[in-house]
């Protein structure tokens, strides 16, 4: 057991820092541990074994609520990816865990047959089968790490709230970077595209109609995505509809509405018909995407959703976009 890596409870600049860079999506692919088997404190073979992933913010959230336990942390190859998606893609599965268990002998690294697994992984780890594979019997602990001592304490057996998932606004609101840069590269693109095609007029083009015209358009662009992924996220129970698109398409229009109030969108009927679109499309997709974040939906839902949603999404942005830059010569 020389080669097993000690692990600290305590997070260090670096982590807080990495931490934060992952929050706003910087370097998020990258942002893994390796695999393998990880010493917490001073275990020895009664010590307790958690499963995590290798999505190194939740494998830092589960060290650090182990502070003052000896345990040991089975790290699954999930390929970067959080327990509770990976689960849903399968990586955090019984295969994945059975191959762990052998792979790093654990029958001899521990005397008891027990495993932990995080509750948010359940769907992806059949207890039965890792039981039948490896011995080891599948305790599913708590859904937030920091209930951990509680769970011990309470004979390892989970309550009613260490099993709820409350999804409260701060919980939203510290997804909400993520969102905003997951089409970063298009921030800039698109924008830039709106700006120059709104020097476009009858006569031929206009640098001054770019700078009058294109500012305006810009800012509404923003506006439906901050709709979708900001304003959705933040307002989520009390929006009406099931579907985050249709909740998006409603923030966007009530947006589209106030710009409409101060002028924002044009004078002509056919540029304000055409903004609505954009809008409309724009925030509904930007909330839509909020769903693998969301413990709202489903993976069925969400399947089911992208396949009517989608083509509808696509189909109002472009007729909206066309609209837009046929006005650009009426």
């Amino acid at each position: 057991m020389s080669n097993i890596q000690q692990v600290s409870t305590e997070w260090s600049n670096k982590d807080l820092l990495s931490a934060i860079k992952v929050r706003w999506s910087i370097g998020r692919m990258d942002y893994k541990v390796m695999p393998g088997l990880y010493a917490v404190g001073n275990p020895d073979k009664d010590a307790d074994v958690y499963i995590s992933c290798n999505f190194k913010l939740s494998f830092d959230i589960l060290r650090r609520a182990l502070k003052g336990l000896n345990a040991w942390i089975l790290v699954l190859d999930t390929k970067g990816i959080n327990v509770w998606c990976a689960a849903g893609k399968g990586t955090f599965g019984t295969q994945e865990l059975a191959f762990r268990i052998k792979e790093h002998q654990l029958d001899k690294v521990v005397n008891h047959k027990k495993v932990i697994v995080p509750q948010l992984g359940a769907t992806g780890v059949s207890a039965y089968k890792i039981k039948e594979e490896t011995g080891f019997k599948v305790i599913y602990g708590p859904v937030k790490a920091d209930d951990i001592p509680a769970f011990i304490a309470n004979g390892y057996k989970t309550t009613p709230e260490m099993r709820k998932i409350n999804f409260n606004l701060w919980e939203r609101a510290k997804l909400i970077p993520v969102e905003l840069f997951y089409a970063k590269y298009y921030l800039i693109l698109i924008p830039a595209i709106f700006f120059i095609l709104s020097g476009l007029h009858a006569d031929g083009f206009s640098v001054d109609s770019s700078w009058s015209n294109g500012g305006r358009a810009i800012f509404n662009l923003c506006v439906a995505y901050l709709s979708g992924c900001v304003l959705t996220p933040i307002l989520l129970p009390i929006i009406p509809f099931k579907r985050f698109s249709l909740k998006g398409v409603m923030i966007g229009w009530l947006m589209a509405i106030l710009l409409l109030y101060f002028n924002f969108l044009g004078t002509n009927i056919f540029e304000i018909i055409s903004w609505f679109l954009l809008i409309g499309g724009i925030s509904s997709f930007m909330a839509m995407n909020f769903t693998g974040a969301s413990t709202f939906t489903s993976l069925s839902g969400v399947q089911k959703e992208m396949k009517i949603s989608l083509p509808v999404q696509i189909c109002g942005t472009v007729l909206g976009f066309i609209g837009w830059l046929i006005t650009r010569f009426i």
